[in-house]
């Protein structure tokens, strides 16, 4: 062993022969400190308790160096005097030197001694005892220790036992979350907390000296007393409502300090998200059997696994409907904080069929307790399609979707002209006559109807043009006879009227509530060139008419393909015009322009708008605030915050600021946060009006020629 390990093993001995010594003293005078000064007195005693220990043990330790060990070597015979040649340089040292230092190290090695300090039992023993002692003496020492003071009153010294206010020594606040949070508890010195609603808040205070009651005091004028635990004081209540508190004793605090916050944190309810459908209102296929529905719920803390499904059906049209609901329970898949439910609709299980209506919603609840928070997602419906529409798409692929009847009669003309020739060798001339008649009446009837597009006057009742292929008969061609020839101009406008008007005609439209009489202009759904075109069409209505009413369909033919041809281009028209009807403004007098007389004009200044009278509460308070001496209603101002407190950004701010100002009446300060903290609830002040820009070069001319006539006049 080398002379630096001897030192080490040397000086470990000596520092835990301190330290075994010197540590109790200074746990004991700590639990003294602890109990006749409170815990901040305690710990700083004991902390530098401790850090003399070490300093002493530290000092102790370094005094054993290598002069020490030279000694405690060189007193030992087997060394002879020269254990000093073990630190010197070999350089330095002589051929004799060098060997005496080598049979010196070999016997070092060979037998090192041991030179640690031997244990002090007796002083170790006795630093234990005074520890003991003093631990005992601070576990009996009274807790309303006073301090002896004199108070002279009339001229005589007496002597009394004063007891110093108490003080805040030691604070502890523990957080437990509800239980169907899953959070961990939390716990630290900080009085502040911001939990979640329903937290089980418990606050352990200590003070110094003990006072004979103490409770924790809200700004509402609630109170919550605290119990008194062995050396502590303890109060226990869940977390409802957001607010301030102070710690309040009796006798009172040496420092009342400043008011303690309390915010909520509410538990906001779950989320439903439609996943399947995309939209809220479906149209079923036809022939569709199930109805597929996909949701997903969140919620932070966890949503119940099941969730219930309604299912509301409207059976029937107009007003015979009759509903029905029902309750399907779903159960949830995948994690607590999101889940998601899923359930096909059986659509002939719930007896709806063509026409009727299914409507869907979810309700899901979260896991709070005692009271469950409850979501509904958005009404799904699905709607079924009529038995029409199902025939509809039955045929879809067979039946060809076709035009108006009043944009397909002249083809439907042509068809039966051209059918009406191919029979003429079987049919005798009257019958030949009469039908080339009807169709002539048919092409007559056409012709009004668009007629009426260019403002004609109507020659008699409108009648549909047939859409069969079948000829009319003889009966409907006498009747148009007849209906031509009995009635005169008057009476084709109300026979116009008793005919039954279609839905998004425009021809009905216009005979209901026009009355064009030939007039052009009253033509404006048309441009000209639309108009000229289908002018010539019923120019040629007109010479087919004739030809058919007189019985040569063949020579009706050509007009009436023409005409065909001209309502095709009328059809692929793209723009409608209106006409331009612009206002009718009185003429204007010249001889009172340009005058600058204002004889007649009335006051045109802008009034200012009338302010809003807004709460008079905090505006009151405000200007109060703002003088040193005046009185401010503290408690009007914390009753009106309690019932608008969505007039502010903070309540709670504001609430402190109160009770700051409560407590300092004469604090400036305090009176200035209050009011800083009052301004965003003051009604906005309206803006001035508008200055007009300034005149250009022609209105400032046009200003001097107003003043010039006075000029001249003076």
């Amino acid at each position: 062993m080398n002379p630096q390990a001897l030192l080490r093993v040397a000086r470990r001995r000596v520092l835990l022969i301190v330290l075994a010594g010197g540590v109790p003293l200074a746990l004991a005078t700590g639990l003294l400190a602890l109990r006749a000064a409170g815990f901040d007195a305690g710990s700083v005693a004991l902390t530098l308790a401790l850090l003399a220990v070490a300093a002493f043990a530290t000092w102790r330790a370094r005094r054993l160096d290598a002069r020490w060990l030279v000694a405690r070597l060189d007193a030992q015979p087997r060394f002879e005097d020269s254990a000093d040649l073990l630190f010197a340089a070999p350089e330095s040292l002589n051929p004799l030197q060098q060997r005496q230092r080598a049979r010196i190290d070999q016997r070092l090695h060979a037998t090192p001694p041991d030179l640690r300090p031997r244990w002090p039992w007796p002083r170790l023993l006795a630093c234990f005892g005074i520890a003991l002692l003093i631990s005992t003496a601070a576990v009996l020492w009274p807790r309303d220790a006073g301090m002896a003071a004199t108070d002279v009153r009339d001229g005589g010294a007496v002597h009394s036992a004063v007891t110093p206010p108490p003080a805040l020594r030691g604070t502890r606040l523990e957080v437990t979350p509800p239980a169907y949070t899953g959070q961990p508890p939390s716990a630290g010195e900080k009085l502040d907390a911001r939990a979640l609603q329903g937290s089980h808040l418990r606050w352990q205070l200590r003070f110094a000296p003990q006072p004979r009651q103490a409770w924790l005091q809200f700004h509402d004028g609630r109170r919550l007393p605290l119990q008194p635990v062995g050396d502590r004081w303890q109060a226990e209540e869940p977390l409802q409502r957001s607010g301030l508190y102070r710690i309040v004793t009796e006798p009172a605090l040496a420092d009342a300090g400043r008011a303690w916050r309390l915010e909520v944190v509410p538990d906001r309810p779950p989320q439903v998200k439609v996943i399947e459908p995309v939209q809220t209102l479906t149209q079923a296929a036809p022939h569709q059997r199930r109805w597929t529905l996909r949701f997903e719920a969140s919620d932070d803390f966890g949503v119940a696994a099941g969730a219930v499904l309604e299912l509301t059906t409207a059976k029937g049209s107009g007003e015979n409907i009759d509903f029905q609901q029902r309750r399907v329970e779903l159960a949830g898949s995948g994690p607590a904080t999101s889940r998601r439910f899923a359930h096909d609709v059986d659509l002939a299980a719930l007896g709806v069929g063509p026409g009727d209506e299914v409507v869907a919603r979810l309700s899901v609840r979260d896991n709070r307790a005692p009271q469950p928070q409850e979501a509904r997602s958005p009404s799904l419906i699905l709607r079924l399609p009529s038995e029409q529409e199902v025939q509809t798409s039955d045929l879809e692929g067979a039946i060809k979707k076709v035009m108006p009847a009043y944009f397909r009669s002249q083809r439907q003309i042509i068809i039966d002209a051209e059918a009406l020739l191919k029979q003429r060798s079987a049919l005798d001339a009257d019958t030949f006559i009469k039908r080339a008649d009807a169709i002539g009446v048919d092409q007559r009837i056409l012709r009004l109807r668009y007629g009426q597009f260019l403002g004609e006057e109507a020659e008699g009742g409108a009648k549909p043009p047939p859409t069969g292929d079948g000829p009319p008969t003889a009966d409907a061609a006498a009747s148009d006879h007849a209906h031509d020839d009995g009635h005169d101009h008057d009476q084709d406008h109300a026979g116009g009227g008793d005919a039954t008007a279609a839905f998004g005609s425009a021809t009905d439209v216009l005979s209901e509530y026009g009355h064009t009489h030939d007039h052009a202009e009253a033509a404006t759904l048309l441009d000209p060139q639309t108009r000229a075109i289908l002018k010539a069409a019923l120019d040629q209505m007109w010479q087919s008419e004739g030809h058919l009413r007189q019985g040569h369909p063949d020579k009706a033919l050509p007009y009436a393909y023409k005409a065909l041809g001209f309502i095709k281009q009328v059809q692929q028209a793209e723009r409608v015009y209106l006409a331009r009807v612009g206002p009718e403004l009185p003429p204007i007098d010249m001889a009172r322009r340009m005058g600058g007389k204002r004889d007649g004009l009335g006051n045109r200044s802008l009034q200012p708008a009338p302010r809003e009278s807004g709460d008079a509460i905090p505006v009151n308070a405000w200007r109060a605030l703002a003088t040193a001496d005046a009185a401010v209603d503290l408690d009007t101002l914390s009753r009106w915050l309690d019932a608008h407190p969505q007039a502010v950004p903070d309540p709670l701010d504001i609430a402190a600021a109160i009770d700051e100002l409560r407590q300092q009446p004469d604090c400036r300060a305090c009176r200035q946060r209050l009011r800083d903290q009052l301004w965003p609830a003051l009604p906005r002040a309206p803006g001035p009006p508008a200055r007009r820009d300034a005149a250009d070069t022609m209105g400032r001319r046009y200003l001097d020629a107003l003043t010039a006539p006075q000029e001249t006049a003076r």
